[in-house]
């Protein structure tokens, strides 16, 4: 693992800064696709970009003339409590994050689940045989609103110490600041950006993770929620989410930032606001994280037809590796792309 985080910290230089618009419409939850088909599940970070990709990898295929080869799906995160993936498949609970849908992939066979989308990293827990293949890049800061009573930025000490609610008073933080109780918020308890965020202030798996003064809203990454419009209000945000949403325009109804913005942690912006992207040395901090997708060791170092159309898609020369096929997705959806070597490299328990 340290030695892929120096070689993903090194290729972060190499990335490309243009963030191209996608103009084919992205597909929500797909029609019935076919028994061998790749189908995934997972969290809802990169569930719009996947959207995207399923829509641009079938169209290759097709305009190459490919009739044989498997198309690409993916599930949601949210929608109907249930759901049958594919054609023949057993119906499952559907996945709402990334260890739901790594539940899920190891609970079943390909004939239901192909891969899962996954926004943390392997973990003790995790099954020896689950693979975590690298994609992109992504940080969680912390966001408010436009016009509030918020500073420019936070120290990482301070944001833990706002989420264990020691402080409470913006005049805490400092005394030129107005005189009004901060309200601290978190996304609803499961999703992956209240686990990311809480990991990088160290407060993952402490009892009072969250202190009693924290409130929680139900939807990740957005701020139409009104509890959200409060000028007191602060809550973490995907970076990669947010500059998708706000320069890539991949907005949907209750998937827009609205009034937030994500704001500087230690000293360092979140946002390149010249370049429109997440800022390379913010993602170099500890509120950076790596994208992966999850697969069977067995799937993926199979010879078979299976195994071949996966490495196809999530190799490091696969499409989704390539500044010809995914990689200009990834980054109009606010994400930065890594090259071959790191995109495409797997790692496990």
């Amino acid at each position: 693992m340290l030695r892929l985080a120096a070689r993903v910290a090194s290729a972060l230089a190499l990335a490309s800064t243009l963030a191209l618009a996608v103009t084919t419409p992205a597909l929500a939850d797909p029609p019935q696709p076919a028994a061998t088909d790749l189908v995934g599940v997972g969290t809802g970070t990169t569930e719009q970009l996947f959207n995207q990709f399923s829509t641009d990898y079938n169209a290759s295929l097709a305009a190459a003339g490919d009739t044989a080869s498997p198309r690409l799906y993916s599930w949601d995160s949210t929608g109907s409590a249930s759901i049958t993936t594919k054609a023949g498949a057993t119906t499952i609970a559907r996945p709402s994050n990334s260890s739901a849908g790594i539940a899920a992939l190891t609970g079943t066979t390909s004939s239901t689940v192909d891969f899962s989308r996954s926004d943390r990293a392997p973990q003790v827990d995790d099954l020896t045989t689950t693979l975590f293949v690298v994609m992109a890049k992504d940080a969680v800061s912390w966001a408010a609103p436009t016009g509030g009573n918020a500073p420019a930025g936070l120290t990482s000490s301070q944001l833990s110490s706002i989420y264990g609610c020691t402080i409470t008073n913006w005049r805490q933080i400092n005394p030129a600041l107005p005189d009004a109780a901060i309200r601290p918020i978190l996304p609803a308890r499961g999703t992956d950006t209240r686990r990311t965020f809480l990991q990088a202030l160290g407060r993952w798996g402490q009892v009072d993770a969250a202190g009693p003064c924290v409130l929680d809203v139900d939807r990740a990454n957005q701020g139409t929620d009104a509890i959200l419009h409060d000028p007191n209000a602060i809550v973490p945000y995907s970076v990669g989410h947010y500059v998708g949403q706000a320069f890539g325009g991949h907005t949907r109804p209750g998937d827009e930032p609205g009034v937030l913005v994500p704001r500087a942690i230690d000293g360092i912006p979140a946002v390149d606001q010249v370049n429109r992207r997440i800022n390379l040395p913010f993602v170099t901090s500890a509120f950076g994280h790596i994208l992966y997708n999850t697969v069977r060791s067995s799937d993926w170092y199979s010879t078979d037809a299976h195994g071949n159309a996966l490495r196809a898609v999530f190799g490091p020369s696969g499409w989704i590796c390539r500044s010809n096929g995914g990689a200009p997705a990834v980054r109009s959806y606010g994400f930065l792309t890594l090259p071959p070597g790191a995109c495409g490299a797997v790692v496990h328990i």
